[in-house]
């Protein structure tokens, strides 16, 4: 049995051989994904050489929640964490992150463990470019444009500006409109 993991209806029946997966071909949120759904105790506190373990954990959660679902839960968790981070997570987002996170100590401990695991082996390119990719769950404040508005001042209609969605556009790019030059 699984303890405090994820959500039993995000569950999926173990990987099948032919789909094994690699510790290198998963990037830090999807390690720290198959940590939380893995056998790894609660309270588990990182010794040296036990690398091995710690591989056999993220391995076993990840054929637990089998690669598509790790990899969506994994996205959930970054832009989650992105909008957390710049105080933008609206209350919707925050009740579906703990109804698919419910322990959150052990989503913690899972997050620096899995943080460890970076410097005992390297990502794969498609893990770091799936990493740079976040979901948001639930209705977000810039409904996916990328950009909301804040107001400063309620009484002030002036005192809106636009900011950028740490989710939807964590690099603050604005579109620039095509137009004609003569």
């Amino acid at each position: 049995m699984m303890p405090a993991t994820l959500n039993a209806s995000h569950l999926a029946p173990e990987l099948p051989a032919t789909e094994a997966v690699s510790v290198s071909d998963l990037s830090n949120g999807e390690r720290a994904v198959a940590l939380y759904a893995s056998d790894m105790p609660g309270e588990y506190r990182y010794r040296r050489g036990d690398d091995a373990k710690v591989f056999a954990w993220i391995v076993q959660g990840a054929g637990r929640l089998g690669l598509s679902e790790l990899y969506r839960s994994a996205a959930f968790l970054r832009g989650f964490r992105l909008l957390w981070l710049a105080r933008s997570a609206t209350g919707e987002q925050k009740r579906a992150h703990a109804l698919r996170f419910p322990n959150a100590a052990r989503l913690r401990r899972a997050e620096l463990l899995a943080s460890l695991t970076v410097g005992m082996t390297q990502m794969s390119q498609a893990a770091i470019d799936r990493s740079g990719r976040p979901q948001v769950e639930g209705a977000c404040r810039c409904a996916g444009s990328g950009w909301f508005e804040v107001c400063f001042e309620p009484g002030d209609p002036t005192s809106v500006a636009w900011e950028n969605c740490a989710a939807h556009n964590p690099k603050g790019h604005r579109p620039t409109p095509l137009a004609v030059v003569a």
